[in-house]
């Protein structure tokens, strides 16, 4: 059957420390993480040292094993020819973002037929969030000649329900959109495996 989560750690360790076998350092490092999967990916380097058994080689290890399974992740989303659900941006989105530790603002550009043009990093900020520019957004949009809009980001908190600054922030840029008619068709909220939409919930 399936390795469970500390026996795939385990293996990553390779070996254990004097008087803890492999297994044992596998536990602890999930104990650390509440035996979560994504709180672990979110550790840096620097974090993975500071565990008890887990020297330079494999900090290393367990960020690369981390890292191929968001490259993984961003694999499954197929390209897409033209939106038509959040879902899919979220698929497009989830990957780059899912275990960040600070909050990034981006912005998907859409052609008239709603087919991606670019993917616009639009800031970055702190764990509680980032300050966004209007001009900025609708700059870079123009700059690859967008017809519309998507804005996305993430929570790092995992909880993704729009904070009341995250509705000013969308009805703000709603509305410069529609003045230079370069419509905000949606913004959507990227917290772990769950997201918001804006558009779904019928609040743009």
């Amino acid at each position: 059957g399936a390795l469970s989560d500390a026996e795939l750690v385990a293996v990553m360790v390779g070996s254990g420390t004097q008087g803890e076998d492999a297994m044992g350092v596998a536990r602890r490092i999930l104990a650390e993480v509440a035996g979560d999967l994504h709180a672990l990916g979110r550790c840096d380097l620097l974090r993975l040292r500071t565990l008890h058994g887990i020297g330079d080689a494999r900090a290393v290890l367990i960020s690369a094993a981390m890292e191929l399974g968001r490259r993984r992740m961003s694999r499954l989303a197929s390209p897409l020819m033209r939106v038509t659900k959040a879902e899919e941006i979220v698929m497009r989105f989830r990957s780059r973002l899912i275990d960040l530790d600070v909050e990034e603002f981006w912005a998907l550009a859409l052609s008239r037929a709603n087919a991606p043009i670019a993917d616009l990093l639009i800031s970055r900020g702190g764990q509680s969030g980032t300050v966004v520019d209007p001009k900025v957004v609708f700059r870079k949009a123009l700059s690859v000649r967008a017809a519309a809009v998507v804005l996305i980001h993430n929570h790092p908190s995992g909880n993704p329900n729009p904070s009341a600054a995250d509705r000013r922030l969308t009805d703000d840029l709603s509305a410069v959109g529609k003045s230079m008619d370069l419509p905000v068709l949606d913004h959507i909220i990227i917290a772990g495996m769950g997201h918001f939409s804006f558009a779904d919930n019928h609040l743009i």
